[in-house]
């Protein structure tokens, strides 16, 4: 009877349990992170191949760093005065101790590529299909997880 009620023995359930979460461990995930330029831009990061991404002191923020994977792709975005999205990044080394303070985590990312056109907050917010990002819904954040489909747009309208 607990078979039938579970949907197998309890080998064949962790074995679903264990594929479902390689399945969802192998999926790319779809990051953007934020920079004043005066303290860190793209240039720099063009410039240095790779960075620690550190002094990040916000638990939500800490907690996407922890879910960031080697691979994972990264938009960087220039806040302060400029407010865009200028370049393509992706995560080279998952979470560690950050160096500035060893309570906290840092990733390392290395840089990709300048966006073909640097995509600006309004542009984001005047598309309505970007209204639920991170950007805007909890701009306060550094590090904010995307779909791909919001990456994929973002990147589209990059190229226009």
């Amino acid at each position: 009877m607990a078979e039938q009620e579970s949907g197998g023995s309890a080998e064949e359930v962790v074995s679903r349990a264990f594929v479902i979460q390689k399945r969802n461990y192998a999926e790319m995930n779809y990051w953007l992170v934020k920079q004043e330029p005066s303290s860190y831009s793209f240039d720099d990061l063009l410039k240095d191949k790779k960075t620690d991404w550190t002094g990040v002191r916000n638990y939500q923020a800490r907690n996407n760093l922890r879910e960031m994977k080697k691979g994972d792709q990264v938009l960087f975005y220039h806040s302060g005065d400029e407010k865009q999205i200028v370049g393509l990044a992706e995560v080279s080394r998952t979470e560690f101790p950050d160096p500035t303070d060893a309570a906290w985590v840092a990733v390392e990312i290395k840089s990709r590529s300048r966006l073909a056109k640097n995509v600006t907050l309004a542009e984001v917010k005047s598309n309505k299909k970007l209204q639920e990002i991170g950007l805007i819904k909890n701009s306060r954040l550094s590090v904010v997880g995307l779909k791909k489909e919001e990456f994929d747009l973002i990147l589209k309208l990059s190229d226009s």
